[in-house]
């Protein structure tokens, strides 16, 4: 970024600002990329993301939904059927996250490494075991 662009995303309300905040919580890039390949039903993504609660998921997608990257489509039956899928504007995140994901996997170990290296995280675990 560069002149007032940059400086307007420091700003609370910038939307670029805003969005970023959006795509940065933990759980937004994986719901996004179990997406990618076409409508998913809540339980095959909760099973397809490990660690994730059915609650953090519902909650994810709610957010994502109404930022207008992903819709929900219910559909009438015993039970009901619902899937979620990725809004066109959605689908525009899937590169961005795959070259986010592709850089995680070539310097993962690398980041993993200066964690383990820093005084105050290793001062920090070892009193957490006491």
């Amino acid at each position: 970024m560069s002149g007032s662009g940059r400086d307007e995303f420091f700003l609370a309300d910038c939307p670029g600002r805003l969005t970023v905040e959006l795509l940065a919580d933990k759980w937004t890039a994986v719901v996004i990329t179990g997406l990618s390949e076409g409508p998913v039903r809540h339980g095959e993504l909760v099973e397809l993301i490990g660690g994730i609660s059915r609650k953090v998921l519902t909650q994810t997608l709610r957010r994502l939904e109404a930022h207008g990257l992903v819709v929900r489509h219910a559909y009438p039956g015993v039970p009901p059927r619902v899937e979620y899928e990725l809004t066109p504007l959605g689908a525009t995140l899937i590169e961005p996250i795959h070259v986010l994901t592709e850089w995680a996997r070539a310097h993962g170990d690398e980041v993993l490494d200066a964690l383990a290296e820093d005084p105050a995280h290793r001062a920090g675990a070892s009193s957490e075991r006491r």
